[in-house]
């Protein structure tokens, strides 16, 4: 089966837009649209693909390990992990930010230019070490996965770092946003040894989808 193209897809919305983006350059798998299926993995025998369905922390992984050839994941996850990928497209949708945040009433008497050493509630240590780092701030990071507008209200840390895209839920708990990290937005991201032993499907693969983009935000423009 060396001839398949394997995708890692993480479950839920993403997936269903990345099944509808490949959808518009032929890539289909009527065996997703099964009803209540519990299934993680799915085949188009016909066109030679396979689609896992995975969490997206551990598309990188799968995708590094060359268990999928491809995959399809937030730059927040890329950043975080530093993978060793080839990452050829911004797929252009899941768009959000990385953002620092604090309370409300913390904002108008802070300074962000004179913080030394702050404490920080974030899902993402390794891209808030660095941005502090960089900025010559000591910060005392605390790992969270769950909501993390949650760590201000009850003492934990009074800053965060976390993603947002309309800022609805840092309004809702009384947080304001300080700076921005990052603008993050889907990739596709394919595995090394992948692109060279199966360069002509993944080559096509990528620029049939770039060429729908670039499409797409002609029309938009």
């Amino acid at each position: 089966m060396s001839d398949w193209i394997t995708f890692a897809l993480p479950k839920g919305r993403i997936m269903q837009d990345s099944m509808e983006l490949f959808g518009r350059i032929g890539i289909t798998c009527p065996e997703m649209n099964e009803k209540g299926t519990r299934k993680l993995v799915f085949e188009n025998p016909q066109q030679k693909f396979r689609f896992m369905a995975v969490r997206a922390t551990d598309v990188p992984t799968y995708v590094e390990y060359g268990c999928a050839d491809l995959g399809v994941v937030g730059k927040d996850t890329l950043l975080e992990q530093g993978k060793d990928l080839y990452e050829p497209l911004d797929l252009k949708f899941g768009y959000c930010r990385m953002v620092v945040a604090e309370p409300k009433a913390l904002r108008g008497e802070d300074d962000p230019s004179s913080w030394s050493h702050i404490r920080v509630a974030t899902k993402y240590p390794n891209i808030t070490e660095r941005y502090f780092a960089a900025k010559g701030i000591q910060v005392e990071l605390i790992k969270l996965y769950g909501s993390i507008e949650l760590a201000p209200l009850v003492g934990l840390a009074e800053r965060i770092v976390d993603l947002v895209s309309t800022g609805g839920t840092l309004k809702a708990n009384n947080m304001v946003e300080v700076e921005t990290i990052a603008e993050i937005t889907t990739r596709l991201i394919v595995n090394r040894a992948s692109l060279k032993t199966k360069h002509r499907r993944i080559s096509r693969i990528i620029a049939d989808l770039e060429a729908v983009i670039a499409d797409e935000v002609r029309i938009s423009q």
